[in-house]
């Protein structure tokens, strides 16, 4: 109940809740070998982390897996209702849903069944949205490589409601699609090489967290 009461930046019982920072990153083409490299500088206390790759269902088991030999934290295929912890990263389940994020009290995962959104389910906009809409989250994003434009949107609403964001440049892309279109949308704030993502995002994390608890 004291961990619940933390959380939120709506009015509850007239005091008013700290906020929850978490992390987003949604990748496509390349994103696995480029999740490998990130996700594993992310610290054993960081902030919640949820990640939309575009894969085969059949292999999420095997990410995760791989993920969590080489990470800090701890990672997780994303299961209905699940409570964002610090200290985990969330892997979308490829092929069956979309990992949402439920505006409640105390902010959950949400997996929804539907249609694909911008061609693909699980969708990196259909995450980047809802952090966007969630009432009680501080939020950096950032947007890996990828064909299409999936996320790009997501991202551009994200930084409107408040969010950092971060598009991956395109030297570092092994295919600069859904960074570009971000890019030119407006939608990055940041554009960085792979090897400085992690690493910002974590600082941006902090300085969210301390900026949010000053106030």
């Amino acid at each position: 109940m004291a961990e619940a009461a933390k959380l939120g930046t709506a009015r509850m019982g007239g005091a008013r809740a700290e906020p929850l920072t978490i992390l987003c990153i949604g990748a496509s083409t390349g994103g696995v070998v480029a999740l490998e490299r990130i996700l594993p500088l992310l610290t054993p206390d960081c902030p919640p982390a949820l990640v939309v790759q575009h894969i085969v269902g059949s292999f999420t088991g095997g990410l995760v897996r791989r993920l969590q030999d080489l990470c800090q934290a701890t990672v997780l295929e994303a299961e209905d209702d699940a409570p964002l912890r610090p200290g985990t990263i969330i892997v979308a389940p490829g092929r069956e849903a979309h990992l949402e994020i439920a505006d409640s009290r105390v902010p959950r995962c949400r997996l929804r069944a539907g249609e694909p959104i911008s061609g693909h389910l699980p969708s990196v906009d259909a995450l980047f949205l809802s952090a966007a809409r969630a009432s009680r989250l501080r939020v950096v994003a950032a947007l890996l490589t990828g064909m299409g434009r999936d996320g790009a949107a997501g991202l551009k609403a994200i930084r409107q409601a408040g969010g950092e964001t971060i598009a991956q440049d395109e030297a570092s892309s092994t295919v600069f699609g859904m960074p570009r279109v971000a890019i030119e949308t407006g939608a990055a704030a940041h554009v960085l090489p792979l090897e400085t993502i992690g690493p910002t995002m974590l600082r941006l994390a902090q300085a969210t967290q301390s900026n949010a608890s000053s106030r």
